[in-house]
């Protein structure tokens, strides 16, 4: 009896110290709420809510103010740091702090040609650490050599990479450069546990978990890792927003197709979504309804806003995630599935859906929208077929004839990759592509 009651009594410690630490890791995030509920943010300055635009109808920067006086304070100062960690400080940066102006005009400049064409442009984001700088630019011009519509791309990097991005684009020809906009940010994760979130699965990886909170006047964005080619329109997956319903923000695609093969549900030691996880290197976000969402959870009976939700997360669940910030976000929608738009495997082409047999029956129909060259395959001779799609792209010169420059080339060296099970799937990597191709030359 004694013994049972000595158990009972360890127990009952031990979770009243959890509850203790979890309430002790919220108290943080939950100091500055009168002062946003007031609309007051430190320094002074009123919040963009002051505006009274609470839920904004169109996505994009219609609205940001311009940088200006800003800029010149952001270069000056280190902001690898916000605190608290859900924005940055006003005194630092104002709404944002922007290290590059865009290749035709400032964020925020916003005149009358720019207001109308602000509601047809898609807004790309792109996290780039260590060696990424040509995978990233290869993503950049797979998008813009397929696009009909603007796209602007806020490019998250290393301090070391920022010239580089910017003389590589600045370069490309006027034609091209049109197309698109591009602002650069450093990379800025909050200061108490910035290398613990810096370190997190892969350099720099879960800065996508802090978009909605440092682009507070986007509406929607689209995040893609640097490993992504587009194969078609970048406003074909904008489009989906229009899918959600009420409930959704965001939507990605599923991590595997067959159970058989699936990790998560052999493997994860924690909650994931629906059978099989969802993959975040591609995934669409409805920023405004992220920001402003009460999340169900398993930390508290309370429903938690984004930002006071991600450090008790990280805390309790840093041991038994693998992939880092996109376990994590498979367990904020495991608890909140409803807030999910799920969108086909041709979304987020991967080698997983090839290697072991083709298993993507919406690619079989309908050909590849968005691969996703994960396991650095286009970096090894692991599979050939992906790696022919990055090099044929990486090499093609703008203004040179897209048939014979890049289709025609990328055909030929997939008949050399029919060894593997991806190079027999060859023909869905081109099928959309083809059509892209064929629409770019009509226009």
């Amino acid at each position: 009896m004694r013994c049972y009651l000595h158990t009972f009594f360890l127990c009952t410690v031990f979770t009243f110290l959890s509850l203790l630490y979890v309430f002790s890791q919220l108290a943080s995030t939950l100091d500055g709420r009168d002062e946003l509920s007031a609309g007051v943010i430190p320094g002074g300055r009123r919040s963009s809510h002051d505006s009274g635009h609470l839920l904004r109808k169109t996505p994009g920067l219609a609205g940001l103010r311009s940088p200006g006086e800003e800029l010149s304070r952001c270069k000056s100062l280190s902001v690898s740091y916000w605190n608290p960690y859900w924005r940055l400080p006003a005194e630092v940066c104002g709404v944002n702090c922007l290290l590059e102006s865009s290749l035709s005009e400032k964020p925020g400049s916003v005149s009358k040609e720019h207001g109308d064409e602000e509601a047809h442009t898609s807004h790309v984001a792109v996290v780039a650490c260590g060696p990424r700088l040509e995978e990233t630019l290869t993503m950049v011009k797979s998008a813009v050599l397929f696009s009909k519509k603007p796209v602007h791309f806020y490019i998250f990097a290393e301090d070391e990479l920022h010239d580089s991005f910017r003389d590589a684009l600045i370069t490309w020809p006027r034609e091209v450069k049109a197309k698109f906009t591009f602002t650069i940010y450093p990379i800025t994760f909050p200061k108490e546990n910035a290398n613990e979130w810096k370190k997190l699965f892969k350099p720099c990886a879960s800065q996508r978990l802090f978009l909605p909170l440092i682009l507070k006047e986007v509406d929607s964005l689209l995040y893609v890792d640097t490993d992504i080619l587009f194969l078609q329109p970048v406003e074909d997956i904008w489009a989906l927003l229009s899918l959600f319903d009420s409930s959704q923000l965001a939507a990605m695609a599923p991590e595997h197709e067959e159970p058989r093969i699936g990790w998560y549900n052999r493997f994860a030691r924690h909650p994931y979504y629906g059978k099989t996880g969802v993959n975040s290197g591609v995934m669409l976000m409805n920023m405004t309804r992220l920001r402003e969402k009460y999340f169900k959870n398993d930390m508290t009976a309370v429903a938690l806003k984004w930002e006071e939700m991600l450090m008790p997360l990280l805390q309790k669940y840093k041991l038994n995630i693998t992939w880092g910030d996109q376990d994590l976000l498979n367990i904020i929608f495991h608890h909140n599935p409803e807030s999910l738009y799920v969108f086909p495997c041709q979304w987020n082409y991967r080698p997983d859906h090839c290697m072991y047999g083709s298993n993507c029956a919406q690619a079989e129909r309908e050909g590849v929208f968005i691969l996703h060259g994960n396991r650095g395959v286009y970096h090894n001779d692991k599979q050939p077929a992906f790696q022919a799609v990055y090099k044929t792209i990486q090499k093609y010169q703008f203004g040179e004839n897209l048939e014979t420059s890049l289709l025609k080339p990328l055909e030929a060296a997939l008949q050399s990759a029919t060894h593997t099970y991806c190079g027999r799937a060859g023909p869905l990597l081109t099928k959309r592509l083809k059509e892209s191709i064929r629409s770019v030359q009509q226009r």
